[in-house]
């Protein structure tokens, strides 16, 4: 039997990130960055104001105070945007808009609020500090500077900053195309009327969904019955357009696990039992002239969400040019009794509860049948018991794996 870590070994063995494509900054939105992006201007471009107000020489205004104020000639107007660069004479002041150059000559910014606002000649009341409302040409950011790192995924902040450095296209790796097949005589379309003995897809579903949360190209390529030569024709006509293919049922011990006899039999992909719970039958491989990844997961819907989070997920993440760390658990205490079979890693559906200046409690939710998806809905986490573990008390600390993480 093989542990978590090596099976996610495997799975990770038969991928690598995908090649890296030039891309529109709005289409690289939450793509991965494949280069290193080095800026080709400073940011500010130049010394710019911070303050509608006025550009002054400190030694024209040392002396400015609420009781004693300095009144000067205004000898001209600059506002932001594109302009000839201005200088500022002795004995007078500019009057300047936010974001506008600041004239050369001026060492500082006076509000607007610290004078009378005028418009041929200003009173003064207050004196700046040097360089006071004064934003430095390259205080953000310097000619050459590294500004984002490969493997940074892009929010909206970073293309905000990518615009600001100017540049309109970027190197990122592509969104993974991920094709999910349902396999089982009893499977029915969620809609469709359910026979006796028939339930609805909620694996295809849920399998789309959770890669699709992670930002792939995810679609559904349907439901295969238990018959070898459709699940043949099935993978067969999915594998050009996928860079991952993701299979749920058929992986364990029944005279009708197709995917495992089917797949097995071709050398390439390779079923295990893994000490986990839920979600002991795996299979892992590759399939076709191009070698397309393929990862089988159980049929029971929990098993195959859960496999998700921790054989799917980093997979995922390593084809979109991410680390295929794991994500951050939260510490928490447990608040109930439970217990997990000896030498596996358990992953319990649990709710965390908030104790503010403490850990959170972390308490199961409702049954952990490998069947109850409603359960499994209703949690906020996954508590990790280790393999030693056999008892879980109140009080005892457990790493919980967050189900609506919002980090992709």
């Amino acid at each position: 039997m093989r542990t978590v870590d090596e099976h996610l070994a495997d799975c990770l063995s038969v991928v690598s990130p995908l090649p890296s494509v030039e891309l529109r900054l709005l289409d690289a939105l939450h793509r991965v960055l494949a280069e290193d992006v080095v800026s080709s201007v400073e940011l500010p471009g130049f010394g710019n104001s911070s303050m509608d107000g006025y550009a002054v020489r400190l030694s024209d205004v040392a002396s400015a105070a609420p009781g004693h104020p300095v009144t000067l000639p205004v000898a001209g107007d600059v506002t932001a945007g594109p302009t000839e660069r201005t200088s500022l004479s002795p004995g007078t002041v500019t009057r300047i808009m936010t974001g506008a150059p600041v004239p050369t000559g001026a060492d500082a910014v006076v509000p607007v609020e610290w004078t009378d606002g005028g418009a041929t000649t200003v009173r003064i009341t207050r004196a700046p500090a040097a360089g006071q409302f004064v934003r430095r040409a390259g205080e953000d950011v310097r000619t050459g500077a590294t500004v984002l790192a490969a493997g940074t995924r892009l929010a909206p902040r970073h293309v905000a900053l990518l615009a600001a450095v100017g540049r309109a296209t970027v190197r990122v790796h592509p969104a993974p195309r991920v094709v999910v097949l349902s396999t089982g005589d009893e499977l029915v379309p969620p809609g469709d009327d359910l026979p006796f003995g028939g339930v609805h897809d909620a694996n295809g579903y849920g399998l789309v969904a959770a890669a699709r949360d992670l930002g792939a190209v995810a679609r559904h390529g349907g439901i295969v019955p238990d018959d070898p030569q459709a699940l043949l024709r099935a993978l067969w006509s999915v594998l050009g357009d996928a860079d991952l293919v993701v299979t749920s049922g058929g992986v364990s011990a029944g005279t009708r696990d197709t995917v495992k006899a089917v797949l097995a039999g071709l050398g390439t992909v390779r079923f295990e039992k893994v000490a986990v719970q839920p979600g002991m039958p795996q299979g892992v491989g590759v399939l076709g002239p191009a070698r397309t990844p393929v990862l089988t997961l159980p049929g029971n819907p929990v098993s195959s969400l859960v496999s998700f989070e921790i054989f799917v997920r980093p997979v995922l993440r390593t084809l979109a040019g991410e680390p295929a760390v794991a994500p951050p658990a939260v510490t928490a205490v447990a608040g109930a009794s439970w217990s997990s079979p000896p030498g596996k890693r358990q992953f319990t559906r649990a709710v965390l509860t908030e104790r503010p200046g403490d850990l959170p409690v972390v308490t199961p939710v409702g049954g952990q049948g490998a069947h109850l998806v409603a359960a499994l809905a209703g949690a906020t986490c996954l508590a990790v018991v280790p393999e030693e573990v056999t008892d879980v008390r109140p009080g005892h600390e457990l790493a919980c794996l967050l189900l609506d993480r919002g980090d992709r």
